[in-house]
């Protein structure tokens, strides 16, 4: 097996040590209860330690060896490395080539939330390979250079508590009849107000609903969470304002994003070529009519 995350894994993915050779470690800032990094060493990185949060990353290059529960485990690219809070581990680079992964750090106590009265999943192999648990984790592990959206968190802390809960052999909770009333409110909100921050106390006023239950009753209602449904709410006026020849600056501040570039990554995220290239084809349909 290769020893580097598939290229299409790193869409997005800043390049943060210049040096691939450096040990170093890179903090993103983040919301109480949760911290991610990246880290890249060559040879033994950590000694055995333990820690009160839930360690989960993906191995991004190389061979990440470590000790944890009684056994030697080794992750891969693309596997998941999943570490319950208080138990011993060790880690560091299984190869001679070094080790790049990133990690999230969780607060139990954010999980719990998400739980509804359930435990706390343990997940006994500690090195998983799944797909869609590693595409989960990617969206919130890719952009470190990004602050979170509160939105988006709230989705992504279900989405991952399904994957552990799955892994960790516990039955999943099945959903109540879908919350249409609660959800339909959610979404008129979010299309009145996309062009300022919407924060999730403001839908949990608005619906009865924590954000959790909102983001499952959501995506059951419209097959996506509320952050995402919030954000294509602006490409679409940011496409309106391209189409009326408003520059790329002015637009990326009027439709709700924080800089010029979070709009053009979102942008070619949703369509697929950055809003220039977008404008440069509008306008030219424009001009050949």
């Amino acid at each position: 097996m290769s020893h580097d995350l598939n290229s299409q894994a790193f869409e997005g993915l800043g390049r943060l040590c210049v040096d691939a050779a450096e040990n170093c470690i890179i903090s993103a800032s983040d919301p109480a209860g949760m911290e991610r990094i990246e880290a890249r060493f060559h040879g033994s990185a950590f000694d055995l330690h333990r820690h009160d949060t839930y360690a989960i990353g993906v191995t991004l290059h190389g061979v990440q060896r470590f000790r944890y529960l009684g056994a030697t485990r080794h992750s891969l690219p693309g596997q998941i490395i999943v570490l319950h809070p208080d138990e011993l581990h060790d880690g560091g680079a299984g190869t001679e080539d070094g080790l790049r992964y990133r990690m999230l750090y969780l607060e139990p106590s954010l999980m719990l939330d998400c739980l509804g009265g359930a435990s706390l999943p343990f997940v006994r192999d500690g090195v998983l390979t799944d797909d869609s648990f590693c595409a989960t984790l990617l969206s919130a592990l890719g952009p470190l250079e990004e602050q979170l959206d509160e939105l988006f968190v709230a989705d992504f802390l279900a989405r991952l508590m399904q994957s552990l809960t799955r892994h960790a052999g516990q039955p999943a909770k099945p959903m109540a009849r879908t919350a249409w009333r609660a959800a339909t409110l959610a979404r008129d909100y979010l299309t009145e107000n996309f062009g300022h921050p919407v924060r999730s106390g403001e839908l949990e006023a608005i619906t009865g609903l924590d954000r959790y239950a909102l983001s499952r009753h959501f995506r059951a209602a419209f097959c996506t969470s509320p952050h995402r449904f919030l954000v294509m709410r602006r490409l679409q006026s940011a496409r309106r304002m391209i189409a009326a020849g408003e520059p790329l600056a002015q637009i990326a501040i009027e439709a709700g994003f924080s800089d010029q570039s979070h709009f053009i990554r979102q942008f070619k995220k949703a369509f697929g070529m950055t809003p220039g290239r977008w404008s440069s084809l509008i306008q030219g349909t424009a001009a050949a009519a």
